[in-house]
C-alpha cells in the first residue's frame, strides 16, 4: 500500500475540528473539551478561561472558575513542560503519573537537580502532605509549616514562584493549587481537594497521553511529542515506538509524520469557509501543533518576533489572530471607560467576511468576560 498523504490544509482542518475550534463544544462538555486538548496552559490563568471559552460554546469566564473552585471537575497545577495548567480532576492521577515518569525520562531525579538527599526528599513530600491536611494555606504559610518540621534550609525554595520544589510534591500528589486568597496563591492536599486518588503505572500514563496527543494534535513526529512533553528527542521516539502497532505513517508536506491508525483511511475533515479566531496567549494550538514554520508564517515573524513576549516567546506569548490555523496577527484588550478596546493588528488584508467573523469574534469574548467589549484596528502598543 502506498503511503497516505496529507496536506497543509487538510491537516489543519483535522486539528482545528479535534480542538472544538471549528464546532464549539457544548457548555455541559466544558471539561470534556479541557480532556479533549491535553488541559490548558495556565500560567496566566486569564488565558487559560479564554483559551477555554475560545472551545466551549456559550461559556463564561464564571463557568471555568465555578469548575475549578466551586465544583472541583479542574484543577490547576504543575503540568506538562513544568507549566502551570488546568486538568481534569478525575483524571489528576493519571497525568501526575505520567509526568512522573517524562521526569524519570529527562535527566536526575528532582531532588539530585535540588542538591537534596533522598532523605530529605521524602521528609519534605511528608511535611507538604501534612501542613495541607484539611487546610488551604498560603505560600508563606505552608513554608512556615514545613520548616519548622524539615529545617530553614527549605523557607526560601518554597516561597519561590518558580516551585522548584512544589512541582515535585505535585506529581506526588501532595499538593495543588486551591483559591487565590486575595493577591496571594493558596494550596491544598491534591487527593482531598478531587476527594479521590488511584495509583497509575507512570509509563502505561505517559504512553496513554501520548496517544492522545497524536489524537488531537497529529500528524506529529517525535520532535513534537518532545516538545509537548519536555523529553529528549530519542525519549519521545521510544515513546512513539511503545505505540507502534496503533499508529499509520503518513506523508505530510514533505515529512514523516504519525496518526492513529484508528484515523485511516480517509480523513472526514474537509476544507470549508475560511475561519478565524482571536486566541490567547499560551494558548494550547499554538503550543502543540507544527511545524513551527507553518503555525508562524513568513509573513507574521517579523513583527511577532520584536513585539512583547514575542521577542522571547514568539506567537506563543502573545495573543493572537488565527486565521485557518495559522498566525495572521495580533490583539490585545484596554480599558476605554466603561467599555474595553478590542485591537486587532492584522498582517494580511482581510475579506469583508473576515472583518464579520472578527467582529462575532470581539461579540464572543465580550460575552465570556461579562464586559462590553468594542472592535478596533491598528498597530499594538500605540
Amino acid at each position: 500500500m502506498s503511503m497516505r498523504s496529507l496536506t497543509w490544509e487538510s491537516a489543519c482542518q483535522r486539528r482545528l475540528a479535534r480542538q472544538h475550534l471549528l464546532v464549539p463544544a457544548p457548555a455541559a462538555q466544558l471539561v470534556e473539551t479541557v480532556r479533549a486538548i491535553g488541559g490548558v496552559q495556565a500560567q496566566v490563568l486569564s488565558a487559560a478561561e479564554l483559551a477555554i471559552g475560545a472551545r466551549v460554546a456559550d461559556s463564561t469566564r464564571q463557568d471555568v472558575r465555578a469548575a475549578l473552585w466551586e465544583q472541583h471537575t479542574l484543577v490547576k497545577t504543575y503540568g506538562p513542560r513544568g507549566t502551570l495548567h488546568l486538568l481534569p480532576a478525575d483524571e489528576l492521577p493519571l497525568w501526575m503519573a505520567a509526568l512522573q515518569a517524562a521526569e524519570v525520562l529527562s535527566g536526575p531525579p528532582w531532588y539530585q537537580r535540588a542538591s537534596l538527599a533522598p532523605s530529605q526528599a521524602d521528609d519534605l513530600l511528608n511535611a507538604i502532605g501534612a501542613a495541607l491536611d484539611g487546610r488551604c494555606l498560603t505560600r508563606k504559610e505552608l513554608a512556615d509549616a514545613v520548616t519548622s518540621q524539615v529545617g530553614e534550609w527549605a523557607r526560601e525554595r518554597l516561597l519561590s514562584a518558580w516551585g522548584e520544589l512544589l512541582a515535585p510534591a505535585a506529581l506526588a500528589g501532595k499538593l495543588c493549587f486551591g483559591p487565590g486568597s486575595g493577591t496571594q496563591v493558596t494550596f491544598v492536599r491534591a487527593d482531598q481537594w478531587i476527594g479521590h486518588w488511584e495509583q497509575h503505572d507512570p509509563k502505561t500514563a505517559l504512553v496513554e497521553l501520548c496517544r492522545r496527543y497524536i489524537a488531537t494534535y497529529g500528524p506529529a513526529n517525535h520532535q513534537d511529542i518532545a516538545h509537548w512533553f519536555r523529553l529528549k528527542p530519542e525519549q519521545a521516539r521510544a515513546l512513539m515506538e511503545s505505540l507502534a502497532t496503533e499508529l499509520e505513517e503518513v506523508e505530510f508536506i514533505g515529512r514523516r509524520a504519525w496518526l492513529l491508525a484508528s484515523d485511516a483511511p480517509d480523513d472526514p475533515h474537509e476544507a470549508g469557509e475560511s475561519a478565524l479566531w482571536l486566541l490567547p496567549q499560551y494558548d494550547c494550538y499554538l503550543l502543540g501543533c507544527g511545524p513551527r514554520e507553518r503555525i508562524v508564517p513568513e509573513v507574521a515573524r517579523p513583527r511577532v518576533n520584536t513585539y512583547g513576549r514575542g521577542r522571547f516567546e514568539s506567537a506563543t506569548g502573545l495573543p493572537v489572530l488565527l486565521i485557518d490555523g495559522a498566525v495572521a496577527g495580533m490583539w490585545e484588550r484596554r480599558k476605554q471607560g466603561k467599555t474595553t478596546e478590542l485591537r486587532v493588528e492584522s498582517f494580511v488584508d482581510l475579506t469583508a467576511r473576515q472583518h464579520e467573523q472578527l467582529a462575532a469574534e470581539a461579540d464572543r469574548i465580550g460575552a465570556f468576560l461579562g464586559i462590553n467589549m468594542t472592535l478596533a484596528f491598528g498597530i499594538l502598543g500605540t
